[in-house]
């Protein structure tokens, strides 16, 4: 058994080797919350989400790190712009971000620092840099000298005398302009933290090599993140963490963004999608199938017609396991390996569509069995099936799914309310039935038809009929 995953940094797929023999490290770029996430961002974590679920699969110790940026400039101009606090914007989107994964059923990180609890850190990394000349000060702010570092922009494999480098207001005094701000001075109205050459806060890229630094130490295994973080910001990380003599990370894997109209979603652009209202309107484990089953280096073209499309492909899966296991009569657990043409699958850099086919064909088979009145070859197929779906994190039957509300948000019904029209539809179906039983079989499908252009499907079981909500 051997994983395999696309690296950024070398352009092709390579057999993945931990640097500790059974242990994997992951430092994956994680919220700059300066507003509430929409899809695009939770994209990121439900990818990396699921890598983590298949290394731990697979035997492996995962220690996973997922930062938050609470200081930044955009997290400072919305300040001004709403005269609150930047801390008070910071906290409440940093607990938006957390409900939102967790509402799309993303483990949480080992660790997840933010960026103002390690400013210790990042002093230390700035004064290792300027004592190895890789960095200087002026006027209060510090840069790093990307021409003292021979490895600088192997990641994007961009050329240094084309280079554009992003730059921030107040950045003055740089050598040449495409130096990057590690460390910012003060301006009036913003907040700031003392140093040796002044006061001042971090500069984006700073915070996140000094963080993985302190959590995965001088060398770890996997750095993550959306494409769009490749230049400049993990350009820079590597810049910083290796001109100050650390290997860094030994794989780049990066995912792709969920687009709208061609367009990169993000609310600069106006065309983001909350996941707060995202969970309102469809159920959460739909979302993530919709969110975590294409391959994680493909694009996501947005609309509503692919969700409904989404919706309808996890009901087929749903419905198997719910028959299956009313035939079982009692609980099934997941079989203890998954099929062997899923785990290839997920082996090649994580190809979740081909694990996904074997999904879909494992409850075709079990729908034959159940068909053929096979009892023990439904009951196996369904074993496997919530094998596979549990390492996807989609196993309708796991307990932080089961329950209608709680620490994973809330589903189309709460308890309550389901309640109240579980009630209201046993009325009906008690209709039904009475018209079944006078062989007033118009009547009866009448009632179901009736039923269905309400958005409720009623399937008869030997146990009697049941309903539940159809796709939309």
């Amino acid at each position: 058994m051997t994983i395999r995953l696309y690296d950024t940094s070398a352009r092709q797929i390579r057999d993945f080797t931990p640097v500790q023999p059974g242990c994997v490290s992951i430092y994956l770029c994680g919220a700059t919350v300066q507003a509430a996430p929409h899809i695009g961002h939770i994209r990121s974590g439900l990818n990396f989400d699921i890598m983590r679920r298949w290394f731990e699969y697979r035997g492996y110790d995962v220690t996973f790190i997922r930062n938050v940026t609470d200081i930044d400039d955009k997290i400072i101009n919305k300040a001004h712009e709403q005269k609150r606090p930047w801390w008070a914007i910071g906290y409440e989107n940093e607990r938006a971000f957390n409900d939102a994964y967790a509402a799309l059923g993303c483990l949480p990180p080992t660790y997840e620092p933010r960026a103002t609890g390690h400013i210790t850190e990042m002093i230390e990394m700035m004064q290792g840099l300027i004592e190895r000349g890789h960095a200087y000060e002026a006027d209060g702010n510090v840069y790093f000298d990307v021409r003292s570092f021979d490895g600088y922009l192997e990641l994007s494999r961009q050329e240094l005398d084309n280079l554009l480098q992003p730059s921030g207001e107040g950045e003055t005094g740089k050598r040449d302009p495409r130096d990057f701000a590690m460390w910012k001075a003060v301006k009036p109205g913003e907040p700031s933290w003392p140093t040796p050459w002044g006061p001042g806060r971090p500069g984006w890229h700073l915070e996140c090599s000094a963080m993985a630094h302190k959590y995965l130490g001088s060398v770890f295994d996997i750095h993550g993140g959306g494409l769009d973080l490749i230049f400049p910001h993990h350009e820079n990380e590597i810049a910083q963490a290796k001109a100050f003599g650390d290997d860094f990370a030994r794989y780049w894997v990066h995912n792709a963004w969920v687009t709208m109209a061609g367009d990169k979603m993000s609310k600069s652009l106006g065309n983001s999608v909350l996941v707060s209202e995202m969970v309102k309107q469809w159920r959460p484990i739909v979302l993530r199938y919709y969110l975590g089953t294409p391959h994680y280096r493909s694009m996501i073209e947005y609309s509503e017609e692919s969700l409904r499309e989404a919706e309808v492909a996890f009901a087929r899966i749903e419905g198997f396991v719910q028959r299956a296991l009313e035939k079982a009569g009692g609980e099934v657990e997941p079989a203890t390996e998954v099929p062997p043409a899923f785990a290839e699958a997920m082996d090649d850099d994580l190809g979740v569509p081909q694990a996904l086919a074997v999904v879909h064909t494992t409850v075709r088979q079990g729908n034959s069995a159940l068909a053929a009145d096979d009892k023990e070859a439904a009951v196996a197929r369904l074993a496997e099936v919530r094998a596979m779906l549990g390492v996807l994190g989609l196993d309708p039957l796991d307990p932080e799914w089961a329950g209608e509300s709680g620490e994973r948000g809330e589903t189309v019904l709460n308890k309550s309310v389901h309640g109240v029209v579980d009630s209201l539809v046993r009325l009906v179906l008690e209709q039904r039935e009475s018209a079944r039983g006078r062989k007033d079989w118009a009547t009866a499908d009448a009632i179901r038809d009736q039923l269905g252009q309400s958005g409720l499907v009623v399937e008869d079981s030997p146990q009697g009929p049941r309903w539940s909500l159809g796709p939309r």
